[in-house]
């Protein structure tokens, strides 16, 4: 039997794995400052484009289920970035919707996308061809 497709060396999913880990990793000293972990920021990001949005809607766009949105949403609730609000219309719909401070933090997280780019050893150009990449792997993975 030919064993070489179960070589660490020779899968796509290790290196994005690994890179991915080590990507959040060099995010924490960014974040820190403002009181956020990864998944908050992102989070954030979403919202700061979309404010007052579903959990399902943040949730497919972040590539997130309910059970790993619904405590995350619960602590920046409590650190005072978000409101939690259900719907008149449908009880089974709730709404996150940034606080004043949820939307203040934004002034002071526009300097991270920079800071990460620093630490990053690729030209801009192939950055962007890397994410258009897996942007386009992850479209067809969530399709089927």
């Amino acid at each position: 039997m030919d064993y070489d497709s179960l070589k660490l060396e020779n899968q796509l999913c290790f290196p994005l794995y690994a890179c991915s880990k080590e990507i959040i990793k060099k995010y924490k000293p960014f974040l820190d400052p403002l009181g956020l972990t990864y998944t908050q920021y992102i989070t954030l990001m979403v919202l700061w484009e979309e404010n007052n949005i579903t959990i399902k809607t943040l949730g497919e766009r972040l590539y997130l289920d309910s059970g790993t949105l619904t405590p995350l949403l619960k602590k920046m609730e409590s650190q005072g970035l978000v409101t939690r609000e259900r719907s008149p219309k449908d009880e089974r719909n709730v709404y996150i919707k940034l606080t004043e401070r949820g939307i203040a933090l934004r002034d002071q997280a526009v300097e991270v996308p920079k800071q990460m780019g620093n630490c990053l050893a690729l030209p801009k150009e192939e950055l962007v061809a890397l994410k258009n990449s897996l942007n386009k792997i992850l479209k067809h993975l969530s399709e089927i």
